[in-house]
């Protein structure tokens, strides 16, 4: 299989504190693997090593095949990447940004720029300095400059910070076309679990530092069962219907007006009419699934249990 990052128990201890710890990680060419965790989990620190910004203390790391040294310079020309919020050179503009930093990567396609400004919907702001840009165009730009090269791998550290809910769409929509249309292979935190369950292939999931799991989206959508949710203001009377008369074992009491019933054999009509028909009133009753928000709350124990 071929992998395109690939580290094998990286740690890194800043003063005395193992910040990341023991991770190993494979991401897959042309996946989008999206890093979740809460703050302080070690995401951003584990990017910053995979870029070389900051050494690991133990293990070793793999990009594109190759075991990633400090002399490691030209693995960066196939890589892009937004960490934490974007720099630039304030009273320059947005083209004179990504000229100079084609400069710097030895890439001289003046077109490249006016198509990566349109790909991030960044256009008529021709004399207007990056000082004077809000927080989501820097973000904006920030991105720009990350995919001007066409990199093999982008590596993106919450790249929807400061956006709008328009912003956060028209960027779903770009990742995934970069992943589909470009091939190309994309890292993404966030702390939008909504976002991430949009657009990603498979999570890895941080935890104080340390790897909690690698899993397909695919595989984590089969192995968690799917629910009825029944919400209703007669929550403890439908949870003694359930029990009592149709023999449900497998349901959680969620709050003050939700049940939901993790036993398949029984259908929501059948469900409705059991609760209808003993003055329960039922104010919705859909069949779900579980979301990557409920997984990932599950994953670092703080989700909730079945009964």
């Amino acid at each position: 299989m071929s992998y395109v990052v690939s580290t094998r128990q990286v740690s890194k201890i800043f003063k005395g504190k193992e910040v990341v710890s023991d991770v190993s990680m494979n991401i897959q060419r042309g996946q989008v693997y999206g890093l979740l965790g809460p703050n302080g989990a070690g995401k951003t620190t584990l990017m910053k090593m995979l870029l070389n910004l900051v050494k690991p203390t133990s293990g070793e790391i793999e990009m594109f095949g190759e075991k990633l040294m400090p002399g490691s310079v030209d693995l960066f020309k196939r890589i892009g990447s937004i960490i934490e919020y974007p720099i630039f050179y304030e009273k320059m503009t947005a083209k004179e940004n990504l000229e100079l930093h084609c400069e710097y990567m030895g890439f001289y396609n003046k077109h490249a720029i006016l198509e990566a400004l349109e790909l991030v919907n960044l256009t008529s702001i021709d004399d207007k300095a990056v000082g004077d840009f809000s927080l989501g165009m820097k973000q904006r730009l920030g991105m720009a400059r990350a995919i001007i090269t066409k990199p093999e791998l982008l590596i993106l550290d919450e790249p929807i910070n400061g956006l709008d809910p328009v912003g956060i769409k028209e960027f779903r929509s770009l990742l995934r076309m970069l992943s589909k249309e470009y091939r190309m292979t994309l890292l993404v935190s966030s702390h939008l679990l909504s976002e991430i369950e949009q657009v990603a292939d498979t999570i890895g999931i941080l935890q104080g530092g340390r790897f909690i799991r690698e899993v397909s989206m695919n595989d984590m959508r089969s192995e968690n069962t799917d629910y009825i949710e029944i919400v209703t203001p007669h929550c403890k009377k439908a949870a003694f219907i359930l029990e009592n008369q149709l023999g449900v074992s497998n349901f959680k009491i969620i709050g003050d007006t939700m049940v939901r019933v993790y036993e398949s054999r029984w259908t929501q009509q059948e469900l409705t009419k059991a609760l209808v028909l003993n003055d329960v009133e039922i104010e919705s009753l859909n069949h779900k699934h579980t979301s990557l928000e409920e997984y990932f709350m599950q994953q670092i124990g703080g989700g909730e249990k079945h009964a």
